[in-house]
């Protein structure tokens, strides 16, 4: 089973990559863009097969390493 997660700076939180991509944009011609937000996603390879059980494990490892909950949040994907 894979586990996949969205991680993303919190609302409010500045995103100078985002920032730098979103100006690179607009002098390569792209003007319509007025914002962008730069997450990661981050793919497990899991045991087992029980998907409630797999969805916790994530969200322990994401609570303890994955993220950083205090500017990031994040959401999980079981595929």
């Amino acid at each position: 089973m894979k586990a996949r997660v969205h991680i993303m700076l919190k609302d409010g939180v500045l995103d100078p990559q985002g920032e730098a991509v979103r100006h690179a944009l607009g002098t390569l011609g792209f003007a319509g863009v007025q914002g962008v937000r730069q997450g990661k996603v981050i793919e497990l390879d899991l045991d087992g097969s029980d998907k409630a059980a797999a969805e916790a494990e994530v969200k322990a490892m994401c609570e303890k390493l994955l993220a950083n909950t205090v500017i990031e949040k994040y959401s999980i994907e079981i595929i």
